[in-house]
This record gives structure tokens, C-alpha cells and sequence, in this order.
């Protein structure tokens, strides 16, 4: 008996002073609770981006080897610098920290978008870039798509797993509505970038109607019907009798009212606002079943503009056809399947609101640019997401993601229900 009595003892005090594994800061591995259909979907995605970019770039290039292996480079770069960010998050991410987090990114968020509007000048009527010249190239920064983390965290924060009765019905809503409201102001009216603003306001609407909170459905109810209202708008606007209409929405700029009228009727100025879209609409009427083959197109090497961002989505179907095209839409449903899944299935409302934000991130993206790209809709330079050029919508969305797989892991460990 006391043989077994000093083994025991030894055993407490090899346990006591064994050393503590810390945690590595920068761990660029997944954790093993995250999903791997989701990791996978992001990755595949990843390297499409990669590719497609540095195929729609070709014509860009016009036979400068040099410029195409820099915008490769690039992307290459910043699609590391995504990954990192997001398996850094989806091993740091807590929902404990989730106020701390949040306050942090909205004070970074406004000064870097009130430096950016004070310090840099417009570019296609936008103020919504921050440029970093570095010797050979340039860097670009958009704030307003980190924006969109900031905003799905803000009503997380507030009305996710809020149990608090209040005296005034708006006491709940007021503090999410003031911070959104204000990243609204500062995209749309300081930046003058209205397609990011429609984003935001979207994935800001669908995530107020989330939580359960009793005081909360009367707003619902009424976001639910501005909702319809704005579907039924927008298909008014958008048949012919709505362009006189449109010319007397005195807050649009020159150049949108142009994008509105391409929309409906883009041969009314073929060689002028049109002429983007139709050479979208050409590319994939040539593209046919199976396309031409990767770097293959043919309108890339024409007066196409934005082939490598907004109009990416022409040379994918003129290069790999529609079964391409199936094919992406498949990789995309992979991953909003999978977070809304999670998100149905876990009560705890701060994570189902930021699967729900996630997945409604790259849903209205895909909308959005699907829309422009086809004329359904005017072209409001949404990119698409992991396979348009651009660094900041890559980082922003595999960080969004990051946070994603952070609460996924914490719901299958049970840290949270």
C-alpha cells in the first residue's frame, strides 16, 4: 500500500512540474475541430484564383513577361497572406474576446478609412483605395472590405445571446445601429463606393434577423418588408419603363446612372458604357460546354477592361466553359452549405450570426458580380471572391473564414452549444 501511495505522488509532482506547452503564436495548421471540407473548398479556391488571375492578366501584359510575373507574384502574396491570417484566427479566435476584438478593429477601421479619405485621391469616382508604392509595383488596400468583418462582429456582439429586457425597445438596437450605421456613412458617402455599401448593408440586415430577442421582431418584421421592398424596386428599376426613374435619383453619380442604363439595354452605347458588358456577354456565348481551354480567351486580348477583377468570371467560362463555371458554383456551395449547416445546428447566437455573416458574404458577392457580369444587374464592382485579382477581398474573406472556423471548432469541443 505505501509502495502504490509513493507511486501516486510522484506521478502529481511529475504532472505539477512538467513544463506547459505553450501556444505557438503564429501556427499556420488548422485546428483539428475545424472543418476540412471547408478548409479544403478555401484552398481550391485559392490556387483557382491563382491561376485564372495570372490567365486573365495575359492580355493585361500584352507579351511583358515582366508585368505578369509581378501580378502573379502579387496574388501569390496576398493569398498567403490570407491563409496565414486566416488559420492564425481559426486558432486564436475566442468568443469570450469578442468585445475586446471588436473594439479593436472598429477604432483601426475608422482611422484607417478617415487617413484614407484625407490622404488619397479617387480613382474611377471612388475614394476607396490606400496606395503603397513599393519600387517595381504598387500595393492597394481597401478598407471598406475589412469592413464587412467589422460589421457581422458588431451585431454579434450586441444582440448575439442577449438575454437583457429593456425599458425602450431601441435601447437593443441602438449601439449596433450607430456602428453600422457609420461604416455605412463612411463607404458609401466619405469613400463614394456604393457597391461595397450595398454589400455591408446586406449582410447587416440578414444578420439582424438572427438573434431571438422578443424585442427584436417588430425590426425584423420590418426589415423583412424593406427586404421585399427593395426586390420589387429593383425589378421595376430595371425593366425599361424604370429609366426615367432612374434619371431622377439625383444622388447617383454620372457614371452609375450610365451602369443602370447598360443594364437595360447595353447596345444603346455599344462602343461606350456598354461595350464591357457586351464583350462579357461574347465571352460566354464562345465559351459554349467545355470552353476553349485554360489561357486560351480571346476577348482578354482585346480592349476588355477588368478582366482580372469584375469581369474575371468572362474569361473563367471562355477558358473552361460552363462546366467551369458549374464547377466554381459548386466549390462556393461547398462552403455556404457548410457554414450554414453549423450554423443551424449550434443555439449559441454570437456564432450563428457570424455563419451566418460569412456565408452571406460570399453569397451576395457572388450575386453581385454573377448579376453584373450577365446585365442582370447594373455592375457595381463587387469582385469575385478567391478568384478575382485584388488583395484585400482575399485577405478579408479567408480572415472572415478564420473567425468561422474558430467558432466551429469551439462548438465541436464543446466550449460552446
Amino acid at each position: 500500500m505505501q509502495t502504490k501511495k509513493k507511486k501516486t505522488k510522484k506521478a502529481e509532482q511529475i504532472q505539477v512540474n512538467a513544463p506547459v506547452k505553450k501556444r505557438k503564436f503564429l501556427n499556420l495548421r488548422m485546428p483539428k475541430s475545424s472543418d476540412h471540407f471547408l478548409h479544403a473548398a478555401m484552398i481550391i479556391l485559392m490556387l483557382f484564383g491563382i491561376i485564372m488571375v495570372g490567365s486573365a492578366s495575359m492580355g493585361v501584359a500584352g507579351g511583358n513577361n515582366r508585368f505578369l510575373v509581378i501580378t502573379i507574384v502579387k496574388q501569390v502574396v496576398y493569398a498567403v497572406a490570407g491563409y496565414t491570417a486566416m488559420t492564425f484566427l481559426a486558432n486564436r479566435f475566442q468568443l469570450k474576446k469578442l468585445k475586446s476584438s471588436t473594439t479593436f478593429l472598429v477604432i483601426l477601421g475608422t482611422i484607417a478609412s478617415l487617413l484614407l479619405c484625407l490622404l488619397f485621391a479617387e480613382t474611377n469616382g471612388a475614394r476607396a483605395w490606400i496606395r503603397i508604392p513599393l519600387g517595381v509595383t504598387e500595393v492597394t488596400l481597401q478598407p471598406s472590405e475589412f469592413a464587412k468583418i467589422i460589421a457581422i462582429l458588431v451585431v454579434a456582439l450586441y444582440l448575439g445571446d442577449n438575454v437583457h429586457n429593456y425599458s425602450k425597445r431601441f435601447d437593443l438596437i441602438k449601439r449596433p445601429l450607430f456602428i453600422d450605421g457609420v461604416i455605412l456613412f463612411i463607404v458609401w458617402i466619405l469613400q463614394s463606393d456604393f457597391g461595397s455599401m450595398a454589400v455591408i448593408f446586406v449582410i447587416i440586415c440578414v444578420c439582424f434577423l438572427v438573434p431571438n430577442h422578443p424585442q427584436l421582431r417588430g425590426y425584423q418584421r420590418v426589415l423583412t418588408i424593406l427586404f421585399y421592398g427593395v426586390v420589387l424596386l429593383g425589378f421595376y428599376i430595371l425593366s425599361p419603363s424604370g429609366e426615367h426613374l432612374i434619371m431622377k435619383m439625383t444622388f447617383l453619380k454620372t457614371y452609375q446612372i450610365k451602369r443602370f442604363v447598360s443594364a437595360i439595354n447595353p447596345f444603346m452605347d455599344q462602343y461606350g458604357t456598354g461595350y464591357q458588358l457586351i464583350s462579357g456577354l461574347i465571352s460566354f456565348a464562345t465559351g459554349g460546354w467545355f470552353g476553349k481551354g485554360l489561357g486560351n480567351s480571346v476577348r482578354k486580348y482585346t480592349n476588355f477592361p477588368a478582366a482580372s477583377t469584375d469581369y474575371i468570371l468572362a474569361i473563367v467560362v471562355e477558358e473552361l466553359g460552363f462546366v467551369g463555371f458549374i464547377g466554381l458554383l459548386t466549390v462556393y456551395g461547398v462552403i455556404i452549405f457548410v457554414l450554414l449547416r453549423y450554423a443551424m445546428k449550434m443555439r449559441s447566437e454570437k456564432g450563428r450570426i457570424i455563419l451566418v455573416g460569412t456565408a452571406m458574404y460570399f453569397l451576395v458577392h457572388i450575386f453581385f458580380n454573377i448579376g453584373g457580369v450577365t446585365g442582370l444587374i447594373p455592375l457595381t464592382g463587387v469582385p469575385l471572391l478567391m478568384v478575382s485579382a485584388g488583395g484585400s477581398s482575399t485577405m478579408s474573406i479567408m480572415a472572415c473564414v478564420g473567425i468561422s472556423q474558430a467558432v466551429i471548432a469551439s462548438y465541436k469541443r464543446g466550449e460552446i452549444r
